[in-house]
């Protein structure tokens, strides 16, 4: 993806980084993701203009990530949110409906805020999401007959394999963990079978798909 983040006006900051790492690397993933929640659903009452916070709508909803600026936490392929957003894209891939994983896949808001175009809303549209889509449908396809009885395993993420992008390197405003390489494992009446997934970047010490099955 032609993107890259680091902390939003401190540019100067990433001067006096070790290349390849972001300013506050030190910064635990786990504190970054500690406080993130997924989406509220369609139709909930956050976005129905109900206050989040009052008791009169439940549990508070977490803000968009993508609203948020970059921080410069490693992220991980672990973890409850990792684990559930994973989910997410499994079931899109079964049940052939790419909406499902949309939660999986890199903000809108985020990628505005890295991307150095002239409408990167335009660019995320009609250029990342329609091929994720695209994928999403693909893989549903290659799993044919056996799309009922397929079991996910795990995305294994190579994580020690994760480089810092600066500001510039592709495109990019503000910098960014990249990953490529990762794995979605599942099994077929125990028999185990991939799918390759090419790409991840980091928004506050979380991974995201930018490009699953091929950069487009």
């Amino acid at each position: 993806m032609s993107s890259a983040f680091g902390f939003i006006g401190a540019t100067s900051l990433l001067c006096s980084c070790e290349r390849n790492e972001p300013p506050g690397a030190g910064v635990d993933a786990s504190e970054a993701t500690s406080k993130l929640a997924l989406p509220a659903p369609v139709g909930s009452s956050s976005e129905a203009g109900c206050d989040a916070a009052s008791t009169s709508c439940g549990a508070a909803v977490a803000p968009d990530p993508g609203s948020l600026p970059q921080s410069g936490a490693r992220p991980s392929g672990s973890g409850a949110v990792f684990d559930a957003r994973v989910h997410a894209l499994w079931d899109a891939i079964v049940g052939d409906d790419p909406e499902r994983a949309m939660v999986f896949f890199f903000p809108l808001g985020a990628y505005r805020q890295v991307k150095d175009v002239a409408d990167p809303a335009s660019d995320w549209k009609h250029r990342l999401v329609a091929a994720y889509r695209h994928d999403i449908h693909t893989l549903h396809a290659r799993l044919g007959e056996d799309a009922s009885r397929a079991q996910l395993v795990k995305l294994d993420v190579p994580d020690s394999r994760a480089r810092w992008i600066e500001p510039g390197e592709e495109w990019n405003k503000i910098g960014y963990f990249r990953v490529f390489g990762s794995r979605l494992r599942y099994t077929v009446e125990d028999t185990e079978h991939t799918f390759d997934v090419k790409s991840l970047i980091s928004w506050r010490g979380d991974w995201y798909v930018v490009h699953l099955s091929a950069i487009k």
